[in-house]
């Protein structure tokens, strides 16, 4: 591989960075004031963070200056790769009662998964710019993306990581709208989907069955593709029920605490309730840093990954969460803006895929602490403790600069 060092640094779009390098100080103060009472070394989650930003960085700088004909040629091979790596959890030893974990003997362990939610998006870019605008109109065009990336989420759904299998799966209907798809036959992969949320409730599935008969009334398909269509959905709403049944019930119960905590306050609805206390508690300029009561009397569970925005809330106050969902929001405007003003079809659709990965993580994990969707672990980039994911994120940062339009190819 040859490093393009003749790219002017100057000609990257440092604002983008330095949007990064923001989170990631809100993030380190924080985690400072979460593990200030704890013991220095390996236990203390400031000093493990901060081990990988030197990592992150010098990842950051390679990604920069390797050339985007490069990424394009080995997507596949990357492909391959990370598939190997979500797998090799699965023979080693259960780290956490999971197999996400590869520990290489040290202290801290990477989670390939991370890596792998990029690589695949990649991958399903490489395809998509590789096929013409005239067969993407076409309906079996979709089958290979969804097959790309369903291999490694259901690798990752088995480990087990609904977190992060949501989000590698969440950029698929973006991505191939991106590239041309047509809107009706995303729908039609989004329809059993809804079939079976709705299915849950008597009345949205009546008002659904209704809205899916209209909808395949006005698209005109073959009358016996329509009738297809229409029943097979239908029939996936009716198994709603057995779906339920399937859940294990701690599952269950998250689902029934998101609408009613009352229902079981010391148990599922523990974390919901104690952020949300921590967060209210905060009011509009927090209690001040480090004087969290809910954070520093252990009240708020995983506080300094999945519930750091509580943290943040009740020490720093509602003013610094608007602050870091503004910065959040320039970061993902951008990366869109970078896609749609791109002249290259590859690097347009890896950052619509990054883009597509930034909003799932803030829009879960804020909604998350706030109690708008059952509890679901998934940090918030740049800001929550984690050395793989703290790396992932500024692989991202890397990847949208790179392949952003602001500097020469």
């Amino acid at each position: 591989m040859q490093i393009n060092l003749r790219r002017q640094i100057g000609e990257l779009p440092w604002g983008y960075f330095t949007l990064a390098i923001l989170l990631l100080l809100i993030g380190m103060v924080t985690l400072f004031s979460i593990s200030h009472q704890q013991v220095p070394g390996m236990g203390n989650t400031f000093y493990k963070q901060s081990i990988f930003i030197m990592p992150a960085l010098l990842l950051f700088i390679i990604v920069i200056h390797i050339p985007r004909t490069f990424i394009h040629k080995y997507a596949y091979i990357a492909y391959i790769f990370g598939i190997v790596a979500v797998l090799v959890p699965y023979a080693l030893p259960l780290r956490a009662g999971t197999h996400r974990w590869i520990s290489f003997g040290l202290p801290f362990a990477i989670q390939p998964s991370e890596f792998v939610k990029i690589i695949t998006i990649i991958a399903v870019s490489r395809y998509l710019s590789d096929q013409s605008n005239k067969k993407m109109k076409f309906m079996t065009a979709l089958i290979i993306p969804f097959i790309i990336i369903l291999i490694p989420t259901a690798i990752v759904l088995k480990q087990p990581d609904l977190g992060t299998a949501v989000v590698m799966v969440a950029p698929i209907m973006p991505i191939l709208y991106w590239a041309g798809a047509r809107p009706y036959h995303l729908f039609l992969l989004v329809a059993p989907l809804l079939s079976v949320l709705t299915g849950f409730n008597s009345i949205a599935f009546a008002v659904w069955g209704i809205s899916l008969g209209i909808i395949l009334y006005m698209s005109k398909p073959k009358i016996l593709i329509g009738i297809g269509l229409y029943f097979s959905n239908i029939f996936l709403g009716l198994l709603s029920p057995i779906l339920w049944n399937s859940l294990q019930p701690y599952q269950q119960k998250r689902v029934l605490t998101l609408f009613d905590p009352s229902k079981d306050p010391y148990g599922a609805a523990y974390q919901i309730l104690q952020s949300i206390t921590a967060i209210g508690s905060g009011g509009f300029w927090g209690k001040g840093w480090r004087e969290g009561t809910q954070t520093h009397l252990k009240f708020l569970p995983v506080q300094e990954s999945d519930f750091i925005l509580s943290v943040i809330g009740e020490e720093l106050g509602f003013v610094t969460i608007a602050i870091i969902l503004c910065l959040f929001s320039i970061m993902i405007i951008k990366t869109i803006k970078f896609s749609a003003f791109s002249n290259d079809r590859f690097s347009a659709l890896v950052l619509i895929g990054i883009a597509t990965i930034l909003i799932s993580h803030v829009f879960v994990n804020t909604a998350m602490t706030v109690g708008l969707i059952p509890v679901k672990g998934l940090p918030l980039p740049f800001i929550s403790a984690g050395g793989s994911f703290l790396l992932s994120s500024f692989l991202m940062i890397g990847l949208v600069m790179n392949l952003s339009e602001n500097h020469s190819t």
